[in-house]
């Protein structure tokens, strides 16, 4: 039976659960060239590059490496799929609602192979992938595919009886030209490469842009593979455009290219700033920004401690702590401080770690040997700096990019493990006394990505989230994350929203035209 938000619907549940759902073994990668016009193409200089399954350090494939005069023949084939006249162009808003149905619709007939792939690329478990960045892939497309035709303009009154001002948002007739990249060279979108890319492609597409995407150089199979959904669907030739390769090359040229109008990255703080630089010095390009974060999760003596153990654990081992939501400074209050850690201790003990198309595992390996190296060194930074190590604390002996969840106690806000972004399986504990001292201590850091509360105290809870400077805050609850609420950073966490109606300013642009009217009394 269909239930909604847990409540059962026409009548009983069914006894029997559904089985889970499959990885598809020895799946065979179809697509690994670069996707200009609906065709697939070998890079110009014929290089390629391979990719690798962190799980068992084995080369996937092979995918062709793109450069500049790949980006700029991506960018001429989008152009051309915009100009005045274009079958994208002469397609209705409607229409193209239908089209992000569509989808859709293949993404859920393919959910076990991008999954597999996503697990194969990335090493998260493969029920995660399935059940959560699938469902928000398909979630997000069709939300967007809703708006396609309720972008509406308005009537604005002037005073002026010969004048009639009305502000038209650019879509499809309208007056941007949109491209994507979606990936950097330090910190690219390599943990949740379909995700990321599909909450910008959804609102791109539903405005009626064009767009050119770098996928992660580290995860590149999905976004191929939706390159060929894209052109199964029927998305005219140019309408969408895939080149993989490396930052210092594809992701340099698609900042700097004089005849993209707007990028959208997801990224480190460092990176967000280059691609910024080049957007400003080659044609004023508008950018958003989804950059780093460095959480705070506060736990007040009056929150449910069971819950808040709970979620602040999976708010930061989730997806291998690879995650720039990840709750990753937890405060805790004084009289209850002592209880939360041994409980957070307990759960990092409990959590399974293994291969991840296995149905029990909830934490695979990191990325690649960098991020892995990256994380021991600020591990080894907090034993240094004097945090109590609980549990955990290095890798597992007998795996190559696994490591064991980490809990630190005594934590203080000097230590690096309380200020870098560490995008990783560790959880640093910090104690505070009273509100105010927390706010504080929470706002002391450049980024401002997400927070989180927990208290029963409805005004210590409105208090706290007015008082945070986030660009989300979850109250009782971490990573809540839907399709139709804004989300997005504050500081160095980012500029613009991504998701819910937010983030279709950041596709159009607003046009006033205005209208001298015959001044005869009606």
């Amino acid at each position: 039976m269909a239930t909604t938000n847990g409540a059962v619907e026409n009548g009983q549940p069914d006894r029997k659960q559904p089985a889970l759902p499959r990885p598809i073994r020895n799946l065979e990668v179809k697509f690994t060239k670069i996707f200009i016009n609906n065709e697939w193409h070998e890079s110009k200089s014929g290089k390629k590059f391979a990719t690798y399954n962190p799980s068992t350090l084995e080369k996937i494939c092979e995918v062709e490496e793109g450069d500049k005069p790949d980006v700029d023949k991506a960018v001429e084939a989008a152009q051309a799929a915009f100009q005045r006249g274009s079958p994208w162009r002469r397609l209705d808003a409607l229409s193209r609602g239908r089209l992000l149905h569509q989808l859709a619709d293949l993404v859920e007939r393919d959910r076990a192979v991008l999954a597999t792939l996503e697990t194969m690329d990335t090493g998260k478990p493969f029920l995660h992938a399935f059940f959560i960045d699938l469902e928000g892939c398909v979630k997000t497309l069709r939300y967007f595919a809703g708006w396609a035709d309720k972008i509406q303009g308005r009537t604005i009154p002037t005073g002026e009886p010969a004048q009639a001002s009305q502000t038209h948002l650019g879509t499809s007739g309208g007056s941007i030209f949109s491209f994507l990249q979606e990936a950097s060279p330090e910190h690219p979108v390599w943990n949740f490469p379909l995700l990321m890319l599909v909450w910008k492609l959804a609102p791109a597409l539903c405005c009626g842009n064009t767009v050119v995407v770098k996928p992660a150089e580290q995860t590149p199979l999905t976004a191929l593979y939706l390159g060929s959904l894209v052109k199964e669907v029927g998305f005219p030739p140019g309408v969408v455009n895939i080149v993989p390769g490396f930052g210092p090359t594809v992701g340099a040229a698609i900042s700097s290219h004089p005849q993209i109008n707007k990028i959208a990255f997801t990224g480190s703080t460092e990176v967000g700033k280059l691609v910024k630089e080049a957007a400003s010095r080659s044609n004023l390009k508008r950018v958003t920004l989804e950059l780093g974060g460095k959480n705070p999760c506060i736990v007040c003596a009056d929150a449910d401690l069971d819950l808040a153990v709970e979620c602040a654990h999976q708010g930061v081992f989730f997806n291998q702590g690879q995650c720039c939501t990840a709750a990753s400074r937890v405060f805790v209050e004084e009289p209850v401080y002592a209880e939360f850690v041994r409980q957070s201790v307990e759960y990092a003990q409990k959590r399974p770690i293994g291969d991840p198309f296995d149905v029990r595992t909830e934490q695979g390996p990191q990325i690649d040997q960098k991020q892995f190296n990256k994380i021991l060194d600020l591990i080894e930074s907090g034993k240094k700096d004097g945090a109590k190590l609980e549990c955990g604390g290095s890798a597992l002996e007998d795996r190559g990019l696994f490591i064991k969840p980490t809990v630190f106690s005594e934590v203080t806000d000097a230590m690096r493990i309380a200020k870098e972004e560490i995008f990783g399986p560790v959880q640093p504990i910090l104690k505070f006394k009273n509100i105010e001292e927390v706010i504080k201590r929470a706002n002391s850091l450049e980024y401002g990505l997400t927070a989180a509360v927990f208290t029963k105290n409805l005004d210590k809870a409105l208090k706290l989230a007015s008082a945070l400077e986030s660009g989300t805050v979850w109250i009782n609850c971490y990573n809540a994350i839907y399709a139709q609420a804004p989300f997005g950073g504050f500081k160095m966490s980012g500029n613009g929203r991504e998701l819910g109606e937010y983030a279709l300013a950041e596709y159009t642009e607003v046009k006033t035209v205005t209208i001298k009217l015959n001044d005869q009394n009606p």
